[in-house]
C-alpha cells in the first residue's frame, strides 16, 4: 500500500463539479447565458422532480484552522437579520424568472456555522423561502450543526419547518488535535446534541470525522471511531484533511507541515478507520462516506439514485440546484454560476435587484459526457462508455492511463466498462483524473488542489 500511496499521491480535484472551478471558462460565460440555462432547466424539471436549494450562512464566532470554506468571523449577532433578508431578496429574484412556483425537493444549510444564527431567525429564513415556493413530495431538508452551539431550540425550530437530517462536525476527539485546529468540543457536547436530535425525531444524524489532521495518530482515529460507536450516527463523512494553506482566507495556520501525518501514515489512518467502521456496521458509500443500511444514503446507493453535487452526496438527483448567499454555487446542469464572495458586494448587488453572480461556466457537449462518467465513478464505482463517446472525445489516451491502474489492481477494464475494485476506492480521485480533459490539456502552473492521499 505504501508503494501505491507514493505512486498516486499527487494534487487532484475532489470533483464536486466537472469541470472543476479552476477550469471554468469564464470568458464565454455571461449572466444572460446563465439565466437562459437556469430557466431551461427549471422548465424541464420543476414539475417532475423539483429543485434543490443550498443556502450559505458564512458567519462563525471563531476560526477553525482546518477549514477551507468561505466564512466571516464575528461575534456580532446583529448581522443575522440583514443577511437573511438579503438571501430572501435573492430568492425572490430567482422566483421572478420562473413561470410557476418552485417545488423544493432538497434544501441544505451550510456554512460557516448555520447554528451561529438564532433558532428564531433560522425559522424566519425557512418560512420566508416557502412564502414563494412549495415543498416537493418526499423532500429532504438538512443542516450543519456545531456541537458546541447547537441547542435543543435550534433542533426543534428546524424540525418544526421540515428538517429531518442534521450533520455535526466532530473531526477528532483528541484534545491536542482539537487545539491545533482550534475546534475544542468534548465528546459530551456531541453526545448531548446527537441524543437531542434523536429525541426530537430527526431520522438521519451524521457525524463528520477527518483523518490526516495535525498531530493526529492512528490511535486517535481508532479512539474517535470507538467513541462514535457509542452514538451510532446514521451516516458518517470520514474524509481526508485537505491541506491548502496557500488559498486566501482558509485559516490553515497555527501548525506546520511537519505536524501533519505523512502520506503513508494518513493512508493507514484511513484504512484503519474504514476497517473499524465496517466492523461497527457501516457500509462504504461513494468517496469518503459511510452509512448504516437503514439510512437513505445507503438505500440510494443500492437503487442507483445516489448523486453528488456541491452539497456533497445526496440521496436523489435534481437537475437544478440554486445556491443562495455569498460565495454559493448554482448548477443548472447546463452551466455553473458562483456568487460574489464579499458580503458587502453581495448585499449591494441584491439590493439593486441584480442576481449576484461573478463567474461561471457553460458546459460543452464534451463536458456533459465527461461529467456523467465522473459522477458514475464517484457514486457507483463503475461506468460504461459507448463506442461513439470514445470516438467523439478521443478517449483512447485516457484508457491508456488506466492500464497501469489496472495492473495495480485498482480497477478492471472490460471493453469500455470501468469497474473500480475495492483496492482502488481510496484512489477514486486519481481514476477520475484520467478523464479530466481540462486537466490533461493544461496542467496547473500553480498549486490548486490538495493531495489525493
Amino acid at each position: 500500500m505504501c508503494t501505491l500511496v507514493q505512486k498516486y499521491n499527487v494534487p487532484g480535484p475532489r470533483y464536486t463539479s466537472y469541470p472543476t472551478v479552476p477550469y471554468w471558462d469564464i470568458y464565454n460565460f455571461s449572466g444572460k447565458k446563465w439565466q437562459s440555462t437556469l430557466i431551461q432547466s427549471f422548465e424541464e424539471s420543476n414539475s417532475s422532480e423539483g429543485i434543490s436549494l443550498y443556502i450559505h450562512l458564512p458567519f462563525c464566532e471563531s476560526m477553525c484552522t482546518f477549514c477551507g470554506c468561505h466564512k466571516r468571523i464575528t461575534k456580532r449577532h446583529e448581522v443575522e437579520v440583514p443577511y437573511l433578508q438579503t438571501i430572501l431578496k435573492e430568492w425572490q429574484l430567482y422566483c421572478n424568472l420562473f413561470s410557476e412556483k418552485p417545488r423544493v425537493k432538497e434544501l441544505h444549510l451550510g456554512g460557516g456555522t448555520p447554528t451561529f444564527f438564532s433558532p428564531e431567525n433560522l425559522e424566519y429564513l425557512i418560512k420566508g423561502i416557502f412564502k414563494i415556493a412549495d415543498k416537493a413530495a418526499h423532500y429532504e431538508f438538512s443542516f450543519e450543526g456545531h456541537p458546541n452551539n447547537t441547542t435543543r431550540e435550534h433542533l426543534q425550530a428546524l424540525y418544526n419547518v421540515g428538517f429531518r437530517r442534521v450533520s455535526f462536525g466532530v473531526q477528532d476527539y483528541n484534545e491536542k488535535v482539537q487545539k491545533a485546529i482550534h475546534r475544542v468540543q468534548p465528546f459530551e457536547n456531541v453526545k448531548k446534541v446527537t441524543e437531542a436530535a434523536r429525541e426530537i425525531g430527526y431520522t438521519s444524524i451524521g457525524h463528520d470525522i477527518i483523518f490526516g489532521l495535525p498531530h493526529q495518530t492512528i490511535a486517535d482515529v481508532e479512539q474517535t471511531i470507538l467513541k462514535t460507536k457509542e452514538l451510532m450516527p446514521d451516516r458518517l463523512a470520514f474524509y481526508s484533511y485537505a491541506h491548502v494553506p496557500w488559498l486566501k482566507g482558509n485559516g490553515q495556520r497555527g501548525y506546520n507541515d511537519d505536524d501533519l501525518p505523512t502520506a503513508e501514515e494518513k493512508r493507514l489512518q484511513y484504512e484503519t478507520g474504514k476497517k473499524l467502521l465496517a466492523q461497527v456496521g457501516y457500509e462504504e458509500i461513494g468517496m469518503d462516506h459511510f452509512a448504516l443500511k437503514t439510512d437513505s444514503l445507503f438505500k440510494a446507493m443500492e437503487n442507483g439514485a445516489l448523486h453528488r453535487n456541491f452539497m456533497g452526496y445526496t440521496a436523489s438527483k435534481t437537475q437544478l440546484m440554486i445556491g443562495l448567499g455569498a460565495s454559493s454555487i448554482s448548477d443548472s446542469w447546463y452551466s455553473f454560476a458562483q456568487n460574489v464572495k464579499g458580503l458587502e458586494e453581495y448585499e449591494h448587488l441584491v439590493e439593486n435587484a441584480i442576481i449576484p453572480i461573478y463567474r461561471g461556466h457553460i458546459l460543452t457537449d464534451e463536458d456533459t459526457i465527461i461529467r456523467k462518467h465522473i459522477l458514475n465513478l464517484m457514486c457507483r464505482f463503475e461506468t460504461v462508455f459507448t463506442a461513439e463517446e470514445i470516438q467523439l472525445l478521443d478517449l483512447e489516451a485516457s484508457f491508456d492511463k488506466l492500464q497501469e491502474m489496472q495492473a495495480d489492481d485498482l480497477l478492471q477494464i472490460d471493453s469500455y466498462k470501468i469497474t473500480v475494485l475495492e483496492k482502488g476506492r481510496p484512489f477514486i480521485r486519481n481514476i477520475c483524473m484520467a478523464f479530466d480533459m481540462h486537466l490533461q490539456r493544461k496542467a496547473p502552473e500553480t498549486r490548486l488542489f490538495s493531495m489525493t492521499i
